[in-house]
């Protein structure tokens, strides 16, 4: 049977897997962090009592 024997087309896939598995991790990388993450600004509040008379 010429499907069972593996010397034709087993390079072949072990080749692609091998060039898939290099090039692909590092475009999906480059696609989930666009851009270099930075700290959140935190802006200080500012909390000012007044004084107001409770009846």
């Amino acid at each position: 049977m010429p499907q069972l024997n593996p010397a034709p087309w087993f390079f072949t896939m072990v080749f692609s897997w091998v060039v898939l598995l290099s090039l692909l991790p590092s475009k999906f990388l480059s696609l989930l962090f666009p851009n270099e993450l930075t700290q959140p600004i935190q802006k200080k509040t500012n909390t000012t009592f007044s004084n107001w008379l409770w009846p």
